[in-house]
């Protein structure tokens, strides 16, 4: 099934993702392998379930497809793991717990589940736990849904871990996690005549620390960050970000390609990093001008923008993410290639993944497309691109180099070389 999100827990030893199938599969790294470092990027099915169902709004007449748009982990706080996953409607909260033991010796009850008959005991048993083979199940603890109009594209937790945010086009929710009845609308783009409508929220974040903070990004290529202590309703921003458009790049598509898909804080809450159809941004949130760094993803595409509009690519939406210590940052791009760029060197590498260097221990050769004049021998030319093969979702291991990069319907998870 096509995957449609990849997020790794906080400790990195499980990776989620979602699919459009409604499923959700979880992968959990090897155990054992933890001393041999060689293996220590290998991960195993460790638990899948069925986590949204299609549904039909009937007073829309609108089906509400199950692909899940958003996983978010909590931080564990017990032997369970806790996850809240998302389709364009309705957010859950799953429990994943471990069940290795199981009661045997009911008075009332037969080892097969039925009843006995009272009259027929005699003595009177201690049930007691049994060993059995390792069950990992998956339950859903809270359902939140009837809140949002719109389709919801960002679910993210509070760094005080009992709320959460859901945004959709125009509007965004607080929750917390213990209530599913009622959300607080914080934010509300909606103008009171839809025929006015000029823009729409793309993506919102929590701050990585700082509790009353957020941002959330619009398809005019600004970010506005809130500050909740302000006002209940956070319609008024306390920053806003925007780089003025350089008018010799103007033309016909550029505010399509100015629309940010992704805002991801960094680790240290510092920075900020937002992905546009072309590039990737790093902002200091103290400086609201204009971007800190700027990395071209895939700058040689600007002179296809209209067969990419032709064919819809252009709307496709690229996630970005950080790597554990904030110095490297990857996003994905077309032909199955994923980029990286090298925040202290200012170095950058395009890779792919492909079912040619998918044996495992293989080392990804760099790959580099040619733009314009004449093509070496190892280098692709703009044309031959696969438009259809892109890497839209990508995630990082928050402690080691370990990366899980989502094609279409395959999930490739690399490892830094170890000599």
């Amino acid at each position: 099934d096509i995957i449609s999100t990849v997020e790794f827990n906080h400790s990195g030893e499980l990776l989620a993702t979602g699919d459009k199938g409604g499923r959700v599969v979880i992968f959990q790294q090897e155990q054992e392998n933890k001393i041999q470092s060689h293996s220590r990027g290998e991960y195993n099915v460790y638990s899948t379930f069925q986590s949204h169902e299609p549904e039909f709004d009937y007073l829309k007449s609108l089906e509400i497809e199950e692909k899940i748009n958003k996983i978010r982990w909590l931080p564990q706080k017990n032997a369970a793991q806790f996850l809240l996953s998302t389709n364009d409607k309705t957010i859950k909260l799953w429990k994943i717990s471990e069940r290795d033991k199981r009661p045997e010796g009911y008075n009332l009850k037969e080892e097969d589940g039925r009843y006995r008959d009272p009259t027929t005991v005699t003595t009177l048993r201690v049930p007691v736990f049994r060993p059995m083979d390792l069950m990992v199940e998956a339950s859903p603890r809270r359902i939140f849904a009837n809140a949002h109009t719109y389709h919801i594209n960002s679910i993210s937790i509070n760094s005080d871990y009992e709320t959460y945010l859901s945004a959709d086009d125009l509007r965004i929710n607080l929750w917390h996690l213990e209530i599913t009845d009622r959300s607080f609308n914080i934010v509300d783009i909606k103008p009171a005549n839809m025929e006015e409508l000029t823009e729409v929220i793309t993506a919102a974040e929590f701050h990585p620390n700082s509790c009353n903070t957020f941002v959330y990004s619009s398809s005019k290529g600004t970010i506005r960050l809130c500050d909740m202590r302000a006002s209940a309703l956070c319609d008024r921003h306390s920053k806003l970000f925007e780089e003025p458009e350089d008018p010799s790049n103007r033309s016909f598509f550029s505010e399509i390609i100015s629309s940010i898909s992704d805002v991801k804080f960094s680790h240290s809450g510092r920075y900020m990093m937002t992905r546009d159809y072309l590039s990737v941004k790093i902002w200091d949130l103290n400086m609201e001008n204009r971007p800190v760094e700027t990395y071209q993803v895939h700058e040689y595409l600007r002179s296809k923008l209209c067969s990419l509009y032709e064919n819809d690519c252009i709307f496709d939406k690229f996630e970005c993410c950080w790597n554990g210590s904030d110095s490297v940052v990857m996003t994905g791009s077309y032909n199955n290639f994923f980029r990286m760029f090298d925040r202290n060197t200012k170095r950058d590498i395009t890779l792919e993944a492909s079912r040619e260097n998918n044996k495992p221990r293989t080392v990804l050769k760099p790959r580099k497309v040619c733009a314009s004049g004449k093509r070496k021998k190892d280098e692709i030319s703009v044309d031959s691109l696969d438009f259809n093969k892109k890497i839209l979702h990508t995630a990082w291991h928050p402690k080691e180099n370990i990366i899980a990069v989502a094609t279409t319907n395959n999930l490739y998870i690399f490892q830094d070389k170890v000599n």
